[in-house]
């Protein structure tokens, strides 16, 4: 693929990736060059991009081994250096009390036991995501070539961790979705994904990604955007630690960090402060998710 592109004076940073998380692969590049674009532009010397530094060569140090990258990996790894790079990202993080949410979760899995369904914390925090981009479109937009393109529908990505990298299933129109409904996608969409059973249609065409590391103890992270996407947002792990009530008692709180990391190009920092502080309310306010 990329010695098709060299071959052909094609600029991989323009084309659209239709692969796993947005990847590029050869049927893309092979249409752009039928479409007679992403052509790299000759200039004056001066004024073309540095190259990328080359990689180290191997230490051969006692005790090492060397294991070539699959290729997944490499396409990964060339994609998400390309996101950090060229993407101007920006972060808003905010910390949810989630005592109510853990309760009435623990109450709807007793009720809902006799039907199969079990909601998980991140079922809650993935319809609250969907649920919040209703009043920040500037978050459910891709860039392109042409323009911004807004989503009125939120196709919400999922990050799963696979053994050589992450892929990013879709719950689609998750926004009016019910919990229970979310969760049976989420469930069988990261099965199948894993088992490496999933069609290129329900991994691609994602407009908003939420990525989880809460089951890993994680207190906080960063992610990076998943392009051509203008936001994803890093979910943490419930932590108990002792907060102070209104009357300044010292009590026990169930509390999660959730982080957004986005778009500078697409959104603004105050919607992306904004954003998070309406994910905040709707998971402190859990009732909301229901209807």
């Amino acid at each position: 693929m990329r010695r098709l592109a060299r071959e052909n004076n094609l600029d991989l940073s323009k084309i659209e990736g239709t692969g796993p998380a947005g990847r590029i692969v050869e049927r893309d590049v092979r249409a752009a060059l039928e479409r007679g674009e992403a052509r790299v532009e000759e200039g004056p010397a001066e004024a073309a991009a540095p190259a990328a530094a080359p990689a180290p060569e191997p230490t051969g140090a006692p005790g090492t081994t060397l294991k070539e990258p699959s290729r997944m990996q490499r396409i990964i790894g060339e994609r998400m250096q390309q996101a950090k790079r060229e993407i101007p990202h920006f972060y808003a993080t905010v910390e949810a009390r989630v005592d109510e949410l853990l309760a009435l979760r623990g109450e709807l899995n007793e009720r809902l036991a006799e039907e199969g369904v079990k909601l998980s914390i991140n079922d809650f925090v993935m319809k609250a995501c969907a649920v919040a981009l209703r009043k920040f479109p500037m978050l459910n937009a891709l860039w392109t070539r042409e323009g911004i393109e807004l989503h009125e529908r939120v196709d919400l990505a999922m990050a799963v961790a696979l053994e050589e990298g992450l892929i990013t299933p879709v719950i689609r129109d998750a926004a009016n979705k019910p919990l229970s409904v979310i969760s049976g996608e989420a469930k069988d969409l990261a099965s199948r994904a894993r088992e490496g059973r999933l069609k290129p249609d329900e991994y691609q065409g994602g407009t908003f990604t939420v990525s989880n590391m809460g089951m890993f103890g994680v207190e906080s992270f960063s992610a990076i955007i998943n392009p051509p996407q203008a936001a994803i947002v890093a979910v943490s792990s419930v932590i108990r630690r002792p907060d102070f009530d209104e009357e300044g008692n010292v009590v026990p709180r169930s509390t999660m960090k959730l982080t957004l990391s986005a778009d500078h190009r697409i959104a603004n920092g105050a919607d992306g402060a904004r954003y998070m502080s309406e994910v905040k309310r709707l998971l402190e306010n859990p009732m909301l998710l229901l209807v």
